[in-house]
């Protein structure tokens, strides 16, 4: 799932953030509202973790959703 997709569905993602990193308040998660820069930085200020390693978090997150993305679609196809 590229960005643009995860930032579309942001409204359904919101619960895998959320639980990914629970420590962002629902709040922040809807002011995010799908932006990656603003999701990474707020990770940060929250986290306190670099940059790199936010990005790097970010990614294997986006990596999943691409996961879940396509097992949806194979459920739904049988």
């Amino acid at each position: 799932m590229n960005w643009n997709q995860i930032e579309g569905n942001w409204k359904q993602l919101k619960g895998n953030v959320k639980q990914q990193w629970g420590k962002l308040t629902d709040d922040q998660i809807d002011v995010i509202a799908g932006k990656r820069e603003q999701l990474a930085g707020k990770i940060q200020e929250v986290y306190g973790k670099a940059m790199d390693e936010v990005e790097k978090e970010l990614t294997e997150w986006q990596n999943m959703q691409k996961d879940n993305d396509q097992s949806t679609k194979e459920t739904k196809g049988h």
